[in-house]
């Protein structure tokens, strides 16, 4: 497998010029735009654990989380969607379940700047997504080489786009494209920014492997993949050395953990970064029903699937029933935007 994943992240090389040249039209002559919403920095009950990750413990060293309010960082910018590189990573056996359903809903929102990762062709994907599906020839397995595969593919793209944001997302995530694009406007371009929700109320505690077979404990934050997180384009430079191509993978050996993990471990252990947490993003980790249905519309992601053995989604009223809209996304969608034509052939609506 392992000559799979070196194949995966040099084969999707040839992806990357084409994204660079759609991304022309969105910057002009800017290497970097500003970085513009509601940085808010409440951490909420913490989710749970997520599979296959260490126990974390201890402080953070000589730093602790540190929330950060929105406007000592507000700028006076005109970010606008165009600015932002979103990722949406899945493999093909969810294209139809999980990539069909954010197709319909919050992609079709800010389509110019939604770019799909997946493992495998599918030709009816691309006929929806055109160029903004990228075949990665990462394996299918949810391992963390493969995770890692995929994660070094999303953030060459976004290095090749010349665009000032990295938001990465999972196929299970509703996206706020208005939320975000509040969210990431509290920001300036001077500052190194890493948003998304830790996983744990505590830094995760990892080994990394040193050289002559000795290792080292290390101690950091990251925010889950799950619940999506946003980078900048100052502190992904930063990031090249250790996350770019073969290094992400090389990195994420080092410390034998998923993609998300990788991302949090390379921001605080190799680059010095540090999290800015933010209660906006949320994954199917946490019990969504806690959500007010006053906040919902405030918030950058949203997600569903099982938490507790229980069926975990938001608590929202129509227009369609619990049935017709499992995930209720498509319910989401219609208070979001009422307009959407599907949302006005709803009975009652």
């Amino acid at each position: 497998m392992g000559r799979r994943l070196v194949h995966g992240v040099s084969g999707a090389a040839v992806f990357l010029a084409s994204v660079a040249l759609l991304s022309m039209r969105h910057r002009g002559t800017r290497e970097a735009a500003q970085y513009p919403g509601i940085g808010e920095g409440v951490l909420e009950k913490p989710e749970q654990q997520s599979e296959g990750s260490p126990e974390g413990s201890g402080g953070r060293g000589q730093k602790d989380l540190k929330l950060h309010p929105p406007e000592a960082h507000r700028t006076e910018g005109s970010l606008t969607l165009g600015d932002i590189f979103i990722a949406v990573k899945t493999t093909k056996k969810f294209h139809q379940s999980r990539v069909e359903l954010l197709l319909d809903t919050w992609i079709s929102q800010a389509s110019e700047q939604t770019y799909i990762f997946t493992d495998e062709e599918d030709g009816a994907l691309k006929r929806r997504m055109g160029g903004r599906v990228i075949f990665t020839n990462c394996s299918a397995e949810h391992s963390h080489q493969a995770l890692s595969c995929k994660m070094a593919t999303e953030f060459d793209a976004f290095l090749a786009s010349g665009l000032s944001w990295f938001c990465h997302l999972d196929d299970d995530n509703y996206l706020n494209p208005r939320a975000l694009l509040k969210l990431l406007s509290s920001y300036a371009e001077t500052w190194d920014v890493y948003l998304g929700k830790p996983s744990l109320n505590r830094p995760i505690r990892a080994s990394e492997t040193l050289p002559d077979n000795q290792t080292k404990s290390v101690r950091f934050w990251f925010a889950t993949g799950g619940a999506g997180f946003c980078i900048s384009r100052r502190l992904a430079r930063k990031m090249v050395p250790w996350a770019s191509g073969r290094n992400f993978l090389s990195t994420s050996e080092l410390i034998r953990l998923p993609d998300d993990c990788t991302m949090g471990y390379i921001i605080e252990c190799k680059v010095g970064g540090q999290l800015i947490p933010s209660a906006l993003f949320h994954s199917h980790l946490e019990n969504l029903q806690l959500i007010p249905t006053s906040q919902l519309m405030q918030q950058v992601t949203l997600s569903y699937g099982v938490f507790e053995n229980k069926l975990n989604v938001i608590e929202l009223s129509g227009p369609f029933s619990p049935q017709e809209d499992p995930s209720r996304f498509r319910s989401l969608h219609c208070h979001l935007y009422p307009d959407t034509s599907w949302c006005l052939q709803a009975v009652g609506w």
